[in-house]
């Protein structure tokens, strides 16, 4: 039996939640990111206010140059975290496999729950009912028999959308005359690219394979075969240790030029890739600091270290790796780990040998953070998993910068 694969996506997921707990943000443009006023990007954005061309990704200023009548509010990830397992409950229960995406994302393998493909489809008409009667939320649903195929069903009919893609003919039909940017994978550089070799359309991709693998080497390999209709990509379960790092970080709405600042920001970060870490079982044997200058020219420099998940050993790391780049003013700074292991594959490291030295750590964190309270008149300790919910963190930095 050939395969059988939904993919759900949220329609303006963030956007969605607030205005389902908020109804008189309904049928208004409402954009979820920075408020106009700061620096940052939108993360998503109500279809009201996509009329308007605001989209996901774009600089909030030029959202608000667009839109300034919308209704700006920062994102509550804790919120939209704990919606997104209510859908994933829904949705995991029609799979044998299902590979998130993101917070409101899947794919869905539901080749042997279904066992036919007009079983398939009622999984999937199944699937927006509970969606919208269990979580008054909307998404468009696709079924197709690949990956990149049922992504392309679920765009179709957005929002709000049903499509189905039954054989590779189906596929090649629907897309062949379409820009070489509906494509899996084809982003705006590969389809200007494309563009300039005089391959506009899938149809092109289609009749000129050759052309397309010696000016995009194995990347065009892969997009010919997509544009083909070739897809045997499966659906794998997302696992915590597949992930590459664990990082945060944070966007200053005034350049800093005080390091001793910057320190203490990396103090709090830690903090927060420490707890990350640990929801999922995870360290690290190596920590990386990311630094982005008032220029825009950004620097990432790591060093490897025994593993850990250690805020206090993420923290020093970090701050000697600062200590290591051209003092200039900071538009962004972040920490993270890399080379990520989980608890049973753990070396031992030198604390595990020396436990006095962890304990060392242990109390030089602690009184950086007592420092912090008696500073900035925050209880730090006391509030640390309120301060890294949403965007508390970010707040917290902010006001210690104007208090600095």
């Amino acid at each position: 039996m050939n395969a059988i694969i939904i993919h759900v996506d949220m329609d303006a997921f963030y956007a969605s939640v607030e205005m389902r707990d908020d109804p008189q943000l309904r049928g208004k443009p409402l954009i979820i990111g920075a408020l106009p006023h700061e620096r940052g990007v939108v993360a998503t954005c109500s279809y009201e206010a996509r009329k308007f061309g605001v989209h996901s990704a774009m600089n909030i200023k030029e959202a608000y140059r667009l839109c300034p009548n919308g209704i700006y509010r920062h994102p509550d990830f804790e919120k939209y975290r704990a919606v997104s397992r209510q859908l994933h409950e829904i949705w995991d229960a029609y799979a044998s496999a299902s590979e998130t995406i993101a917070l409101d994302e899947a794919y869905l393998d539901v080749t042997a729950t279904a066992g036919s493909w007009e079983n398939a489809c009622l999984f999937a008409r199944a699937i927006k009912r509970r969606t919208r009667e269990e979580l008054q939320l909307t998404c468009s649903v696709g079924v197709a028999y690949s990956k990149a195929a049922a992504k392309t069903a679920s765009e179709e009919k957005k929002p709000d959308g049903y499509f189905e893609i039954r054989t590779p003919q189906d596929f090649v039909a629907l897309i062949a005359d379409r820009d070489v940017g509906v494509l899996y994978t084809v982003g705006k550089r590969t389809a200007e690219k494309l563009h300039r070799a005089g391959i506009r359309t899938v149809r092109n991709i289609q009749e000129r394979p050759e052309e397309v693998v010696r000016l995009l080497g194995r990347q065009g390999e892969w997009i010919a075969r997509i544009a083909a209709g070739q897809d045997d990509r499966r659906v794998t379960a997302y696992r915590p240790e597949d992930a590459k790092s664990i990082s945060r970080e944070l966007t200053f709405q005034e350049d800093v030029g005080d390091y001793a600042f910057l320190k203490e920001v990396l103090l709090l970060l830690s903090l927060s890739v420490e707890r990350r870490a640990a929801r999922v079982g995870l360290h690290g044997e190596g920590v990386t600091l990311k630094v982005t200058y008032g220029d825009m020219k950004s620097l990432t420099r790591s060093r490897l270290i025994p593993a850990t998940r250690s805020a206090a050993v993420i923290w020093q790391e970090s701050s000697l790796l600062l200590d290591s780049l051209p003092s200039k003013p900071v538009r962004l700074i972040g920490a993270g780990i890399h080379r990520l292991s989980g608890e049973n594959r753990r070396q031992l490291r030198f604390d595990d040998y020396l436990p006095e030295v962890a304990a060392g750590q242990e109390r030089l964190l602690h009184s950086a953070l007592e420092d912090l309270r008696r500073h900035y008149g925050l209880d730090f300790a006391a509030n640390l998993d309120r301060i890294f919910r949403g965007e508390t963190l970010y707040r917290t930095v902010e006001y210690m910068r104007r208090h600095r």
